[in-house]
């Protein structure tokens, strides 16, 4: 990946890691973020594929495209990123400490492939998928797009008879699920540190985040100095895990800081969540009838489901289909759910904060009740660092000579940094334009009900209020 420097994306990283590799037998792709990015005939053989091909008809960023035009990028990109920038890792640590470490050719060629196939689990529209739809479908069901991965790669390597050694699926499947907990390296053997290069479940920097940060803003057109490279030619593994200087404490904090900002302005965008909201409903009204839910254990059928899904239910004449059809076109034609109001919670509530619900709107009217739950929608957004309430930050080394790791308070660095590090904020919205006075006034109640004060920063806009 790049880094975005005064609008520009440097590119050098890939030239840096072609110097020291043959790629005279590698296929070479040109992309836009990372320049020339090559991939070996193994890797090929799962690109290669109807099921990793699927990944172009997942954006990236679901429907953030409503909102940011050029946010169309998907997951096949993605994925090829977090594919180079894995190597580039992975063989940085090996020039500097591959004999100390003991890394070998098995483990670049894991690594790399975990980069590859870590998102081939996706659902349509990403996380709105696993997180918003099935909890609505099955309620307490737990599935993870890491877990579908997992099962994804057996199928491509069977389905395709892909020649290849059970002991690298089995440490690619290892590294896939890592930063969820659900899978540890069996021994110390395994060396720990190669499964934090793809997905950190640890302090959270790693490659993939290297690769969406920038590509992210990139494509919505937003500003990015965040320097990944400085931070992968300085990293260094200690006691089994990576760690930084500790002079690069700020270009770490710019990471998070960036990824915070995103969340802000693009991932929970007040008009992009109403668009998500909408789709959700879409989705989960088509349900019984299209059964969509219905194949998320059976990757014969999984891969087959993505974005496309939309116009599948826009377009089809079935009867059964017509509530959905109608939300996605309210979504065409901007009729959304409209947004009435938000507030931040106050910082001394969020230890034993509770996701609001539409009922708790609703039982906060006042005189005349009119509202009913499913007019209401409430979107309990959280925005952190990675690690709720803990600072990320941490595992520093003082420089090349040192082997001791230690944390640094952020007081140490400077006094401008943040002493909080996850936000929650409650946004409530209407199904019907007509309710939005009845609900912005139902939301304030719940706010002096709850805290003692209004919480939002201002009053809903009259204009908003007025019927259309």
């Amino acid at each position: 990946m790049g880094a975005h420097i005064n609008g520009e994306v440097s590119l050098s990283s890939s030239h840096s890691l072609a110097c020291s590799q043959d790629f005279r037998f590698s296929k070479h792709i040109h992309d836009n973020v990372h320049g020339n990015i090559y991939l070996d005939p193994l890797f090929l053989k799962f690109v290669d594929t109807e099921q990793f091909q699927r990944l172009r008809d997942l954006k990236q960023l679901g429907m953030a495209h409503m909102v940011y035009p050029g946010a169309v990028h998907s997951r096949f990109e993605h994925s090829l990123g977090v594919y180079w920038l894995a190597g580039e890792a992975i063989h940085k640590l090996k020039n500097y400490q591959g004999f100390e470490l003991g890394i070998d050719r098995f483990d670049i060629k894991t690594v790399k492939l975990a980069g590859l196939l870590h998102d081939i689990g996706h659902g349509p529209y990403s996380h709105l998928f696993e997180r918003e739809f099935l909890p609505r479908v099955y309620g307490g069901y737990k599935w993870s797009h890491e877990q579908m991965s997992v099962k994804m790669v057996d199928h491509i390597v069977d389905e395709h008879h892909i020649d290849i050694d059970i002991e690298t699926i089995k440490r690619v499947e290892e590294m896939i699920v890592a930063s969820r907990g659900t899978a540890e390296p069996k021994s110390s053997r395994e060396k720990h540190f190669l499964y934090d290069i793809i997905a950190n479940g640890r302090t959270g920097i790693d490659v993939d985040k290297f690769d969406y940060i920038v590509r992210d803003c990139r494509a919505c057109g937003l500003g990015c100095n965040f320097e990944y490279q400085r931070i992968m030619e300085s990293m260094r593994v200690l006691g089994d895990e990576i760690c930084y200087r500790a002079k690069d404490y700020l270009t770490l904090h710019k990471l998070f800081a960036t990824r915070a900002d995103l969340y802000r302005t693009v991932y929970t965008h007040a008009k992009i969540r109403a668009i998500d909201l909408m789709v959700v409903d879409a989705l989960v009204k088509a349900n019984d009838y299209l059964e969509i839910s219905s194949h998320i254990d059976d990757p014969s059928q999984y891969w087959k489901l993505d974005d496309t899904i939309i116009k599948t239910i826009e377009t089809a004449p079935d009867q059964e289909l017509r509530e959905s059809r109608d939300l996605i076109r309210r979504i065409r034609r901007r009729d959304l759910y409209q947004f009435c109001n938000e507030y931040t919670v106050p910082k001394d509530k969020l230890e034993n904060f509770k996701d609001v619900t539409a009922q708790d709107i609703v039982c906060s009217q006042k005189n005349g009740a009119i509202l009913k739950e499913e007019v209401v929608v409430v979107d309990n957004v959280k925005i952190d660092l990675t690690r709720g309430k803990h600072n990320p930050l941490e595992r520093f080394f003082k420089d090349y000579e040192s082997d001791e790791k230690f944390s640094i308070p952020g007081d140490r660095v400077s006094h401008l940094l943040p002493t909080s590090y996850q936000d929650m904020i409650v946004r409530v919205y209407s199904k019907k334009p007509e309710l939005v006075g009845a609900i912005s006034e139902a939301f304030e109640n719940f706010q002096l009900r709850t805290y003692g004060i209004k919480a939002q920063v201002h009053n809903t806009p009259e204009k908003k209020k007025m019927p259309r």
